[in-house]
């Protein structure tokens, strides 16, 4: 017997058959299809929604998309760095990316005022005292978490169109008769718990004239900002930065219905830019106005 030729040959086999086992083994459950199997989308070569174009029902986007350029306070900074996070991983060869976004984030993007956002000296919402809740890294009381989720009917009162303009003057101050007249003209009345958004038109100077936008705008004033929480309103929005008039044509007032409706009456107020998200123990949060 050639017990050589018998030994070599069983080894022969032996590898034969653990390259086998190994192939099978390492074939991939998965793999990902070929470009030419996967585009273009169902939604067309030019979607870049995906699934998102299955909604349905009416959105009607009040907001800006955030960029370095926007028009923003000069002390205020908001800057977007992409990185590949990994080589490619993986039989399926996986990519990763990320971003890093340096900004003050509480305030640049469609901001929504927590109630730790303003004071009357050291007192805030409710005659909480900023020396008992203030810490270096948030506040004990009054954190944005603590809004939790508002689900509410929207109502949006066209002042420019009331007035017959594309967009009101720079510092046109909106009065009681303008919030009734627009109000009537739509055939709407204010409910408890709405959202109140204002439309002025001043979002139409978004990156067309940003040193506009910035210097000043039209709003609210005093007394239509008393005669709006009046309705007991969740909260007030408008297509401006600070919501009211500015600057306030009371050259003694500083910024007053900001501490009108957060610190005196708990009334949150909102500014249309763009959404982000929310986190604990800051004054300030983002949101999106959609319906």
């Amino acid at each position: 017997m050639n017990r050589t030729g018998h030994i070599t040959g069983s080894i022969i086999l032996a590898a034969t058959l653990f390259a086998a086992t190994s192939a099978i083994a390492q074939t991939p459950s998965w793999t990902v299809p070929p470009d030419s199997a996967r585009c273009p989308s169902k939604w067309g070569a030019a979607d870049e929604r995906g699934a998102g174009n299955l909604m349905t029902g009416e959105v009607i986007e009040l907001s800006h998309v955030l960029h370095e350029g926007m028009p923003i306070s000069r002390t205020r900074r908001y800057e977007v760095f992409t990185k590949r996070t990994t080589d490619y991983l993986g039989t399926n060869r996986r990519g990763s990316n990320e971003e890093l976004v340096v900004s003050e984030i509480g305030q640049v993007g469609t901001q929504f005022d927590g109630f730790a956002h303003q004071t009357h000296e050291d007192s805030l919402y409710n005659c909480f005292k900023m020396d008992d809740i203030a810490t270096r890294t948030g506040f004990k009381k009054l954190g944005i978490e603590k809004v939790g989720a508002l689900v509410t009917r929207g109502v949006m009162i066209d002042i420019a169109g009331y007035k017959g303009v594309d967009m009101l003057g720079d510092t046109y101050e909106i009065t009681v008769a303008d919030l009734e007249g627009a109000l009537r003209r739509e055939n709407l009345t204010l409910q408890s718990g709405d959202a109140v958004i204002i439309h002025t038109g001043w979002g139409k100077l978004w990156d067309k004239d940003n040193v506009r936008y910035t210097k000043s705008n039209p709003g609210i004033g005093v007394p239509a900002a008393q005669w709006l929480i009046a309705k007991e309103p969740m909260l007030l929005g408008s297509d401006n930065t600070p919501v009211e008039v500015s600057p306030n044509p009371d050259k003694l007032l500083s910024t007053p219905i900001h501490q009108l409706a957060l610190v005196v009456n708990g009334v949150r107020t909102s500014c249309s830019r763009r959404r982000s998200t929310s986190w604990r123990s800051s004054s300030t949060a983002s949101i999106s106005w959609s319906t």
